[in-house]
């Protein structure tokens, strides 16, 4: 099976070691993984701050970029639901005001084709044991993406369940939007940061070693806090333990 990465620009610029555990873990299932050199931003900053017209051509660079494969694979529930969710609305609003159906042909041929990457493991692999290896305390963090709008329910809980070694401690709270929200934490920084205490108050009441998540916007987010606290607890993206074997087990920077 042949799929594209998407990288997404966060992971490109900020966090390629998510990237690279993403493709090492494929791989590992036999998968074959392209990186279509094409891909950028998905658009969702600026779709997030109303600016919907200027997403437009990212809407068609996006589509172009990953033509012709029957799977995208993305480590990012946000970007995901920018494509599954916002980029049909995109192309239906073009169409309304008069600049053709292609943007909206383009956006509904590739919406259906993106995968978060648990959903991608448990959906399309059919795999829950991908034969990670993790001998650490982990507490899992969901996503507002990927909690709200892709459903992606206890899929990401499954898989961290079958990691050898790894004790998975239940996040009281974990419901709760830990504050980022993208543009939100910029304009809203004094309540973006009260939120962030109090979803790291959960977080290290479990005692975990490290505090596990699948979009790197939200661990970036309490990473931050977490290093201006001092604090030993240590933000992980999913794919980074997955990717871990006894073989080639995960080792801290």
């Amino acid at each position: 099976m042949r799929v594209a990465l998407f990288a997404t620009c966060v992971n490109d610029a900020l966090f390629p070691a998510t990237a690279v555990a993403t493709v090492r873990l494929l791989e590992r299932l036999g998968v074959d993984v392209d990186f279509p050199p094409e891909q950028s931003c998905c658009g969702q900053p600026q779709y997030n701050t109303g600016y919907r017209r200027a997403c437009e051509p990212l809407v068609r660079r996006t589509a172009r970029a990953f033509a012709g494969y029957d799977h995208v694979v993305t480590p990012s529930g946000s970007c995901v639901a920018m494509v599954r969710d916002n980029y049909p609305r995109i192309g239906a609003k073009a169409a309304t005001e008069g600049r053709g159906t292609g943007l909206a042909d383009a956006a509904l041929g590739l919406a259906p084709r993106v995968y978060e990457l648990t959903e991608f493991l448990t959906d399309v692999l059919g795999v829950e044991d991908v034969g990670a290896y993790f001998p650490h305390t982990v507490t899992y963090h969901p996503s507002c993406h990927g909690l709200r709008v892709l459903g992606l329910g206890d899929r990401p809980l499954r898989l961290l369940r079958a990691v050898k070694g790894l004790e998975l401690r239940e996040l009281p709270g974990a419901d709760e939007c830990c504050g980022f929200g993208g543009t939100f934490a910029v304009k809203n920084a004094a309540v973006s940061a009260a939120m962030a205490e109090d979803k790291l108050a959960n977080a290290l009441g479990t005692g975990a070693q490290v505090l596990c998540g699948a979009d790197n916007s939200c661990l970036m987010h309490l990473g931050g806090t977490l290093r201006r606290r001092g604090e030993a607890l240590r933000p992980l993206h999913l794919a980074e333990i997955l990717a871990s074997t006894e073989d080639d087990p995960w080792r801290a920077a």
